[in-house]
């Protein structure tokens, strides 16, 4: 039977460069099936405990945690806003962990960060793989994707090292799942 990886790009963009990253990273893995996570197809309401206690958890984050349960392996992409989680993935963490606490569900995962700087989001990176832990992450690789729009191109790595370094890791998560 197939292992089912999930992959999530941490933006609520429509184009969001993230997303096509995991995406891409996971495609790497033989023999595979894929459930590409859209944040923007779980609505939910900014968290709050005043929230939380008057409503419980929105639909959205109850589907999106549904999704995580079927999980065999994660590839995790996140957005570096400001130096920290883009507001939509923090939002959707929040809810998440409300409900099961070890969000990740200790199953295996590549931790993935990318911008169009040239630090590829090395600080997020840094704070993720500090905090995911703590949320059930089985981080096996992680990798701060730098100059999104120079290092990929239509749809694919380009830079030759990057790529040997998305084929390492995806080659590491394989054999961990």
């Amino acid at each position: 039977m197939k292992k089912n990886i999930v992959t999530l790009g941490g933006s609520n963009s429509k184009s969001s460069i993230t997303k096509q990253l995991a995406e891409y990273t996971a495609g790497l893995l033989p023999d595979v099936e894929l459930t590409k996570v859209d944040l923007n197809d779980f609505e939910m309401e900014m968290y709050s405990v005043d929230v939380e206690n008057e409503k419980g958890h929105p639909k959205g984050a109850e589907d999106l945690n549904e999704v995580f349960d079927t999980a065999d392996g994660f590839v995790i992409c996140l957005a570096e806003h400001n130096g920290v989680y883009s507001v939509a993935f923090k939002n959707a963490l929040d809810w998440l962990s409300r409900i099961e606490n070890k969000v990740w569900r200790e199953k295996p995962m590549l931790l993935l960060t990318a911008s169009p700087g040239g630090f590829g989001g090395a600080t997020l990176l840094n704070i993720a793989l500090d905090r995911f832990p703590y949320l059930g992450a089985n981080i096996i690789g992680s990798l701060a994707f730098p100059s999104f729009y120079d290092n990929f191109k239509d749809g694919e790595v380009v830079n030759e090292e990057l790529k040997e370094k998305l084929v390492q890791l995806t080659a590491d998560l394989s054999k961990a799942l």
